[in-house]
């Protein structure tokens, strides 16, 4: 049976964001759950959600959070599964808060971080990591890439044709 994705966020605010993910692991053909949990305010539902993690079928978790963030790590230190963290940008310091406390963790407590809000590229990097071991999602993934490369040739030629009537 295919691995399920774990989408998790600290507050609801952030799934505007969030959805992006969704939306590829959709497109792609994962099976996702969404939640919201928070480190803080209801530490222990994440803690054991994070627990039973790989026995609920889960392979990858991914989580949202901002300002302190420290809803991967919190998850990450109950867990094998791989975390990836989505710092989420906030009105303070533009995010900046987010990234450094979900990329910043202690040895053995690893979470794979992307860029601030890039909850589409963790959901990418997420479905590859499920990829190693699933060669349906592997071809989808490779379908992927060629589109995206065909769509920057495209990109080119219609450059090259533009220069022309400059």
């Amino acid at each position: 049976m295919p691995k399920k994705v774990a989408v998790i966020m600290g507050s609801n605010s952030d799934f505007p964001v969030v959805k992006s993910a969704l939306t590829e692991l959709k497109k792609y053909g994962v099976e996702f759950e969404c939640r919201v949990m928070s480190a803080h305010r209801t530490p222990v539902e994440a803690c054991e959600f994070a627990d039973k993690a790989k026995e609920n079928g889960f392979g990858v978790i991914l989580c949202a959070a901002g300002m302190a963030a420290h809803l991967a790590g919190v998850i990450a230190g109950h867990t094998t599964l791989p975390v990836i963290g989505i710092p989420m940008k906030s009105s303070v310091l533009e995010g900046m808060d987010a990234l450094l406390s979900t990329v910043m963790m202690p040895p053995g407590v690893p979470v794979a971080t992307v860029g601030i809000n890039g909850a589409k590229n963790a959901a990418i990097l997420a479905v590859q990591m499920l990829a190693i071991s699933d060669d349906e999602l592997a071809k989808k993934l490779a379908d992927e890439k060629i589109k995206m490369a065909d769509g920057v040739r495209q990109k080119d030629i219609d450059l090259q044709e533009e220069i022309k009537n400059v």
